[in-house]
Parts: C-alpha cells; structure tokens; sequence
C-alpha cells in the first residue's frame, strides 16, 4: 500500500528545502507519495519576539506562502510542489533572494499565469494560508518550525538533514521515520547541528 506523506514547508527555510528533496527522492525508492503543503514561518513568528534582520526575513517570507495558497486555489494542490521547487532552487541553490525577480521567473516556469504574482501582497489570502498552515502544526505542536510531515495519522516536526540523502539512503531513512513515528510516546531525537544547510 502507498505509503501518503504530507509535507509542510515554507520557501524561506532551507531546511525544510533540503527535506523536500530527501522525499522527492525517498518516493522513487519506497512505493510513496509526497503531498506539498504550505505552512508560514511569519505565521509561526508573529508573537516571538526576534532579532531584527529576522523580522525582515519574516516580513518578506510572507509572499512566496501567499503566492503558493493562491495557486493552489486557481489551479489545484498538484501545483505547489513545482511552483515551491521553482521557488526554492532559486531562493536556495542558486542563492537568489530578491523575490520581485524569483516569483515571475518561477511562475513562468511552472506553467502559471504571471498575473499570479500579484498574490504575493495580497493580504486577502491570509485566512486561507492561516488555514493551511494550522491544519499541518496544530498536530505536531507549535514549539516547532518546520518542515513538519505527516504520515500515518501522526505528525512530526523534521527531519532536519543535510544533505539530502539519495538513493537506497533516502529510502532507508524514511523507513526509520515511519518506524518511529508509529510509536505513539516518541517525542524527540537531536543531536548537535555541526554543520549549516548544504543544497548539493
């Protein structure tokens, strides 16, 4: 049976990026299906306070997640693994950060009408993406960033890898999350990040 896995991202965190690509590969190796989902990282921050080069980020981080809710709205889910890999290999691969650039070119990419990218200020679309962004953090808890997957009927905050795996280790370390999310008491393994978030 397909194993269906839901992932919540944000196109601002590069970690979640890098989780992305270990389950686009890990789905060529297990019989799975990834769901792309929108969460906001501005959303989760809102009531924290932050370093102020962090408050830009997030005052910016709110228009790729808009733009994402709104095609998803015209044009389906299936469109918001594309239009947020566009986005994001741009944003974190290529280092492009200037998001007046990197919106067009990644709607053009997907296929989507450029007038799309007014959506990106469009405060409108908050309710929605609110919406979408509890629906994958409420089950996980709110003490977490993302990216936040859900599988099974469970939710968890991670992986948090670098970098991807490929292969037969991309299948492997699914199989590891699945094994310990259907363990209703786990809660958490960490160990000390020693290296920054690495895209190749």
């Amino acid at each position: 049976m397909t194993t269906q896995i839901h992932l919540w991202v944000d196109p601002a965190c590069p970690w979640a990026w890098i989780t992305s690509r270990w389950l686009l590969e890990a789905q060529q190796v297990r019989d799975a299906n990834v769901q792309f989902h929108v969460m906001s990282l501005a959303v989760l921050n809102e009531k924290n306070e932050v370093p102020e080069h962090y408050k830009e980020l997030m005052a910016q981080a709110w228009k790729p997640v808009r733009l994402l809710i709104a095609a998803e709205q015209a044009h389906g889910n299936e469109v918001v693994e594309p239009l947020y890999s566009a986005i994001g290999r741009r944003y974190h691969v290529e280092g492009n950060k200037d998001l007046s650039v990197i919106l067009p070119e990644a709607l053009a990419e997907v296929g989507l009408p450029a007038g799309l990218v007014s959506a990106a200020t469009d405060e409108s679309l908050d309710t929605a993406l609110r919406a979408s962004h509890h629906q994958g953090m409420d089950p996980v808890g709110m003490d977490v960033g993302t990216p936040v997957i859900h599988i099974n009927g469970g939710a968890i905050f991670g992986p948090v890898i670098t970098p991807a795996p490929k292969g037969e280790a991309a299948g492997t370390l699914l199989d590891g999350v699945i094994a310990v999310m259907s363990i209703p008491g786990f809660y958490e393994l960490k160990r000390t990040r020693t290296s920054g978030p690495l895209f190749s």
